[in-house]
């Protein structure tokens, strides 16, 4: 048993690596200076770092304001997702009303909908309705239900909560308002926490949304900057992956604060 539990602990650090071997090579890049970035044998790690590719690549493109218009879009996510999402989520859970489990159905369905398929009807949409160039189509959509995956996973944690509790709060006289407010939400927080670090990171990292929609380079996320800057400063590989690690700090650090949250939220939308 203890060889097994040795050979088992062996694979598990060996995967991680493997894993954290790209994210330690680009920090290691962003360190090198230039007469180290063509060295062989290459190195993860320079003999010398050079701290300066940070201040030299913040100086070459516009991070800061990048930085701005990523908060921007990803806060405008995460509060229309957390609002509506659970709306959505206890109206197919708790209320009984007709046509629910088929309008569910119908709303998980459209997942599987390609978003090539949907991409020109609603570019046009956005047109007509004159949002082009601006933040409203990647923030609106997330206050219009929050996301089907997102009501899913939600929708299924309330299911684990038991009815006799909400019955025994309509006796007391609460309103669905109430029971909503008071009792489901507070019970919810693994879950939303776990909704919240998807939709951080799905609109942190999203490239094609601003691509299709957004034309002032002012405007553009720190998705949508970094290729630019990888495009025109690419040879400087030094400075673009001190450019990227700049990028990842805010994704990495929401993690390790939503991580415990995590966890528990995988837990329990996935045991009744």
């Amino acid at each position: 048993m203890k060889n097994l539990y040795v050979i088992r602990r062996s694979i598990l650090l060996i995967i991680t690596f493997i894993y954290l071997l790209p994210f330690f090579w680009m920090i290691g890049t962003s360190l090198k200076p230039d007469s180290e970035l063509l060295a062989y044998p290459p190195t993860i790690f320079p003999e010398n770092p050079d701290w300066s590719n940070y201040e030299k690549a913040l100086n070459k493109f516009p991070f800061f304001t990048y930085l701005k218009n990523s908060i921007i879009i990803t806060i405008g996510n995460l509060i229309g997702v957390l609002i509506s999402a659970p709306f959505v989520a206890y109206g197919f859970s708790k209320i009984n009303w007709k046509g629910r489990n088929f309008l569910f159905a119908v709303m998980m369905a459209s997942v599987m909908l390609p978003g090539a398929v949907t991409m020109i009807p609603v570019f046009l949409i956005y047109k007509r309705l004159g949002w082009l160039d601006t933040f409203l189509p990647l923030i609106v959509p997330a206050f219009l239900g929050g996301g089907a995956m997102n009501v899913f996973l939600i929708r299924q944690f309330f299911n684990t909560i038991p009815n006799e509790l909400l019955e025994a709060a309509r006796i007391d006289g609460a309103s669905d308002f109430k029971i909503f407010f008071k009792i489901m939400l507070p019970l919810s927080k693994p879950v939303l926490a776990l909704i919240s670090l998807f939709t951080f990171t799905g609109s942190w990292n999203n490239y094609i949304g601003p691509l299709i929609y957004i034309t002032s380079e002012n405007k553009y996320p720190l998705a949508l900057g970094m290729p630019m800057f990888m495009s025109r400063y690419g040879t400087y590989w030094n400075q673009a992956m001190a450019a990227a690690t700049l990028t990842l700090i805010p994704t990495v650090v929401f993690f390790f604060i939503a991580q415990k949250y995590l966890i528990e939220g995988i837990k329990l939308t996935g045991l009744k």
